[in-house]
């Protein structure tokens, strides 16, 4: 036997990762039989016998789960990555936060550093323009949030049925003319699928769409206002809650404009300040529990890929 064998050899043979390796070494039980005896049976044809001194470094080696946002400024991101940490440390993993700014290439680039850094696993707030084979080879050790991609484990939320429930719920209260500001629908999901939740809620209730698109940020909220608070107009369904932080912000400097805003989303500081919002909320805590929770199964091979589509919830009405 070569004395230069090294667990990254181990690893490279058996076609599995260095913590891996480490953990049927120290005889750690969350390693699927079959890679248990791929990895066995490398070290049995090698005659590998790893060093007091090697051993005791890989006993105190960290787990690392990667989790990579889109937005580090997203209230939305941050409670389920609030929600999802506690977890992922509980389970002995430390975890490595990056962030995209939604681009693909630093998606691309994250995932390369993170394969260097021999992570076990990923959580990734996914989002248009990503496909599997940008993220090719993690099907097994990463969970998508937001946006779904074929071949992975997905947490994401029902957008259409969000919107449909909000417009129905404002219909119920009196309002017939009903609003959208939304997001470009170069946004898949909060984009795209929630205009076009409006539009066909708007057939559907016979009411006559009046819509306007920009970006996520307050600044658009507010500057659009003026292009939605029409006159006759008596409520709008904004896309996100920072849409509707915009939004209110033009109607504190137009008082005498009268309209019921209603929003997707539930930062803490838009039903503080404005208790008379309508909301509706994913829980975007409990989907970061679930992301984490399908990713840890994963990663002990104890659940197969699998899709959830969390529902909407009113949880204040005027």
């Amino acid at each position: 036997m070569s004395k230069r064998l090294t667990i990254k050899d181990i690893a490279r043979l058996s076609g599995t990762g260095k913590s891996t390796v480490s953990r049927v070494l120290n005889q750690q039980g969350d390693v699927h039989p079959q890679t248990r005896e791929r990895i066995e049976a490398v070290i049995r044809e090698h005659q590998f016998v790893p060093s007091r001194s090697a051993r005791s470094m890989r006993v105190n080696e960290s787990r690392v789960i990667g989790v990579i946002l889109a937005r580090l400024d997203s209230a939305a991101e941050n409670q389920a990555v609030s929600a999802m940490l506690p977890l992922l440390y509980q389970s002995g993993y430390d975890a490595i936060v990056l962030e995209s700014r939604f681009s693909t290439d630093k998606v691309t680039e994250h995932l390369r550093v993170l394969q260097r850094r021999e992570v076990d696993g990923v959580i990734l707030f996914s989002f248009t323009g990503l496909t599997a084979d940008m993220l090719s080879g993690w099907q097994d050790k990463m969970v998508l949030m937001v946006h779904p991609c074929e071949g992975f484990s997905s947490v994401c939320y029902d957008d259409v049925g969000a919107v449909n429930l909000l417009a129905s719920h404002l219909y119920q209260l009196g309002h017939r003319t009903i609003s959208y500001l939304g997001v470009t629908e170069d946004d898949k999901t909060t984009g795209g699928d929630r205009y076009r939740a409006y539009l066909s809620a708007c057939e559907r209730l016979d009411l006559s769409p009046h819509f306007a698109l920009g970006s996520l940020d307050y600044h658009s909220g507010y500057t659009l206002a003026s292009s939605v608070c029409t006159p006759g107009t008596s409520a709008i369904i904004c896309a996100t809650d920072t849409l509707a932080l915009g939004v209110y912000k033009y109607l504190r400097q137009n008082p005498d404009i009268r309209i019921q805003v209603a929003a997707i989303g539930n930062t803490p500081l838009l039903g503080f300040l404005f208790p008379d919002v309508v909301i509706l909320e994913f829980g975007y805590a409990t989907a970061g529990k679930l992301a984490a929770r399908q990713l840890l199964s994963h990663l002990t091979r104890t659940v197969r890929r699998q899709n959830f589509l969390l529902k909407g919830k009113l949880i204040s009405d005027s």
